[in-house]
């Protein structure tokens, strides 16, 4: 086993680093109060290659591998998971499946442009009744011969409201359940298609969260993604791989808090000495320092698994399953080692603990980890 980084992975992720420390950081308390969408940052994302790091060259992406893009995805969740989460789902969920799935014709009139971030993606899956249970989709594409028409409502689509680009889940053959439905490539202004109001959200509120309405919505046959059915395989596949972008947020989050909390320790005292001094914080660091080592070990083997095209539905699933639990107890750690000063906003903290939360629910949720990881061990 090399558990060295390679000086391009190195490079990448010093670039994520500097990016993130001298871009996100200044406005991040703003852009969390106001729910200010990262127009000018995200723009700079797409400049540097962070919208599209996993597609090819060919398609106008940085060709890197799924270890570079946790490492960058780390970094930049350090500081602001809001801009986390726009370039993973525009990663892991849009590109990724435009570029493994689509045609030619739709690698070059969709892919080039979300891969420079020209155009931001959104993946609609979620409705009101069909979260968790993804098969129970109500969101109707009939087929008309040369175009579908879509009907039906989506709920807690990340991008909502700034995206160019929709891919959507929709059954087109009830009787055929989950292998009745397809996938189709919507865009914004099309006829019939309406975004919500921004959901007001406990976290990564500078990320818009929004619901889809599509009533009569015609989409062109050709803006299908794989053969008639293919949609539920399709979502399934594409959210494995972006568990492993929100394990690397989560770890993001954590290692984000515990480096804050280090140096708040040793600047604050307490009975006289630094706070670090004391048993009672130094244990506290230890196991947050711990489990975030263990954290990112478990992101950096399902990258590694998905590079080397292995079977990474487990390793993705734990990733995300310890991640995110180690995001959600590391903030809170950290507002208890703050005390009073993690309670208020400009200590950043209390905005990690609640961004930490929302990694445990969406693109599956923990228990539904369980449930992947549960199959996959007995199979």
């Amino acid at each position: 086993m090399n558990f060295q980084l390679t000086e391009e992975q190195l490079a990448v992720q010093a670039a994520a680093r500097d990016f993130a420390q001298n871009e996100l950081w200044a406005g991040v308390i703003e852009r969390d109060d106001q729910q200010k969408f990262p127009t000018e940052q995200v723009k700079k994302m797409g400049e540097l290659g962070f919208m599209g790091m996993i597609v090819s060259p060919k398609y106008g992406g940085g060709g890197m591998d799924t270890v570079s893009y946790v490492l960058a995805m780390e970094e930049i969740s350090k500081v602001d998971a809001s801009c986390s989460v726009i370039m993973s789902v525009n990663n892991t969920l849009v590109c990724w499946g435009l570029e493994k799935y689509g045609t030619e014709e739709q690698k070059q009139k969709y892919l080039t442009k979300l891969a420079t971030g020209e155009m931001i993606g959104a993946f609609a899956l979620s409705e009101p009744e069909a979260g968790s249970d993804a098969t129970s989709q109500r969101t109707t594409a009939e087929d008309k011969g040369d175009y579908y028409l879509l009907n039906g409502t989506k709920n807690w689509i990340t991008n909502g409201t700034t995206a160019s680009v929709y891919l959507v889940m929709a059954q087109t053959n009830p009787e055929l359940k989950h292998r009745g439905i397809n996938v189709l490539i919507v865009e914004k202004g099309m006829e019939g298609f309406q975004t919500g109001p921004k959901e007001n959200k406990l976290g990564i509120r500078g990320s818009d969260t929004c619901s889809l309405m599509f009533n009569d919505v015609k989409v062109p046959k050709e803006n299908r993604i794989g053969e008639d059915g293919f949609g539920f395989k399709f979502a399934m596949q594409a959210l494995a791989g972006g568990r492993i972008g929100i394990a690397a947020q989560a770890l993001g989050i954590a290692s984000g808090a515990y480096e804050l909390s280090v140096k708040y320790a040793k600047e604050r005292k307490a009975f006289g000495v630094p706070i670090s001094q004391h048993q009672a914080i130094q244990f506290k660091l230890a196991d947050m320092a711990t489990n975030i080592d263990a954290a990112r070990l478990l992101c950096l083997q399902a990258a590694h698994d998905k590079d080397a095209h292995l079977d990474y539905a487990k390793s993705g699933a734990m990733a995300k399953l310890f991640a995110s639990k180690t995001a959600m107890d590391t903030a809170v750690e950290a507002v208890q080692i703050h005390g009073g000063y993690g309670f208020v906003k400009e200590y950043h903290v209390e905005r990690m603990m609640r961004d930490a939360k929302i990694t445990q629910i969406y693109e599956g949720t923990s228990e539904i980890q369980k449930i992947v990881i549960s199959r996959e061990i007995l199979k």
